[in-house]
């Protein structure tokens, strides 16, 4: 059983950068897709930028080049580098991993990930 636990989130202004943080535990997959996931009120639940173990990594068109994921190993954690913070950035934001995952471990591929982080809010202001 995976347990993920999501840090970093806050309030920032417009332009300004966000470190989040997801560290998990309780699993040693050798091979699996992991992701940060995006909510805003009433809205769906979007995919922000997944990452599958052999390092592929795909992003959404609305965070390209803004946002950077990673995974530091050693330290069982999954990284979010979020640069030029826009309004529309502002949702709870979740990671996610699953297993069972991988030729569709893509952002626009499934999104029922079989294991969930309670969420980080994220509030991009003006």
């Amino acid at each position: 059983q995976a347990q993920l636990v999501e840090s970093g989130g806050g309030s920032v202004q417009a332009g300004g950068s966000l470190r989040l943080s997801c560290q998990a535990s309780g699993y040693t997959y050798s091979s699996n897709c992991m992701g940060w996931f995006r909510q805003a009120p009433g809205k769906k639940r979007e995919g922000v930028a997944i990452r599958r173990s052999d390092g592929r990594v795909t992003y959404a068109d609305s965070v390209k080049g803004r946002f950077t994921i990673s995974q530091d190993n050693a330290k069982n954690t999954l990284l979010l580098e979020m640069n030029s913070l826009k309004l529309e950035d502002t949702a709870m934001y979740y990671c996610a991993t699953d297993p069972g995952t991988w030729t569709l471990c893509y952002v626009g591929g499934p999104t029922d990930f079989a294991y969930w982080g309670q969420g980080t809010q994220v509030t991009v202001s003006s």
